[in-house]
């Protein structure tokens, strides 16, 4: 029995989930769910026991001192809620953690019995993967679900990838079991530049994210942060002529692609954005309580060389081939997009 100490009960409450590791490329998802709890200063209500569910010599405590004090801190999940204000109060049940080395089942059925608890009325998860995307172009989201009445009414694609997972889509498919609907967000990292963070990566998945729950997002410096991070990879491209042609390639692909889908859906959601986000007060987050920070970027050149970034394989962790810092998730469709 779960039992929830000091937490209120909760306002239409949404669950927002992402995971370190192999979901995670670029650690966009992590960095953007960590984003949310530092801006709406989210309060940590329970932590799933590490003994449970880590192998310590893959994931390995680390030790700090604390007023002289030796203290150890162990790799876990943990949840934190967050009270977003406004005309229209919402809460929302962040959850941030590392892929668990084990038990996924049990690992799932505890973070469901916490949305049980909570009168979760929906779990988004977010997720990141290496694809043959240029960085020079918006960085793709795609929405998935495994319920078509949930793809049909908020315009989702309805997952028909199979192969290697990860915790992302057997959550997903644990939501779905349990007859709670759930929502994975993924955006897709250039595949030669995957080292974190990317903080373009981050933004677009907070985007989306703002359009799905129909909330305010502060962001904070994440918009500089991802020029910055962007004109970092222009400088890295400009000084190998076959990098930089390498990268013309993949926008060439890109905008043909996209031709005929630069029209009214894209457009409008972008509209609603502005008029959500100008209807705002001036330095507010709308109710919640936003501060100015954001990380600074890094960038190295993923590539391991000079010549031209190899590419990904379609079907990403098909191939069992892991990046130096890239996790990968399943890109099945014709964009990168992958279908947990």
């Amino acid at each position: 029995m779960i039992e929830l100490e000091g937490v209120p009960e909760l306002i239409d409450p949404v669950m927002v989930a992402a995971f370190e590791g192999w979901n995670d490329a670029g650690d966009a998802a992590s960095t953007a769910v960590g984003h949310l709890d530092r801006e709406w200063k989210g309060e940590v209500f329970a932590a799933l026991d590490a003994e449970d569910y880590y192998d310590f010599q893959v994931n390995r405590p680390t030790v700090y001192l604390d007023d002289g004090a030796r203290k150890i801190v162990w790799p876990t999940t943990r949840l934190s809620v967050v009270r977003v204000g406004g005309d229209t109060p919402r809460d929302l049940v962040l959850v941030r953690g590392i892929e668990p080395s084990m038990r996924w089942r049990s690992f799932c059925n505890e973070i469901l019995g916490f949305a049980h608890e909570l009168g979760v009325e929906m779990v988004v998860i977010l997720g990141a993967l290496l694809g043959d995307t240029p960085h020079t172009r918006p960085v793709p989201v795609s929405g998935m679900t495994s319920d078509a009445d949930l793809a049909r009414t908020m315009d989702l694609e309805e997952t028909r990838y199979e192969g290697p997972t990860g915790i992302v889509g057997i959550l997903q498919e644990a939501c779905t079991h349990a007859g709670v609907p759930a929502i994975s967000l993924w955006a897709a990292v250039p595949h030669y530049v995957s080292q974190p963070p990317n903080p373009k990566a981050t933004l677009a998945l907070l985007n989306r994210l703002e359009d799905l729950i129909g909330l305010r997002i502060p962001l904070g410096e994440l918009a500089e942060d991802a020029r910055a991070w962007q004109l970092g990879v222009d400088q890295l491209a400009a000084e190998d002529s076959e990098v930089a042609e390498y990268v013309q390639s993949l926008e060439e692909a890109r905008d043909t692609a996209e031709l005929p889908e630069a029209s009214g859906e894209a457009i409008a959601r972008e509209f609603e954005r502005y008029l959500r986000r100008r209807e705002g007060s001036p330095g507010q987050s709308g109710g919640g309580h936003a501060t100015e920070t954001g990380d600074s970027a890094f960038l190295r050149d993923s590539s391991g060389g000079r010549g031209r970034p190899p590419r990904t394989p379609r079907g990403g962790p098909e191939t069992g081939q892991e990046p130096d810092k890239g996790p990968r998730s399943e890109p099945d469709d014709e964009d990168d997009s992958s279908d947990d």
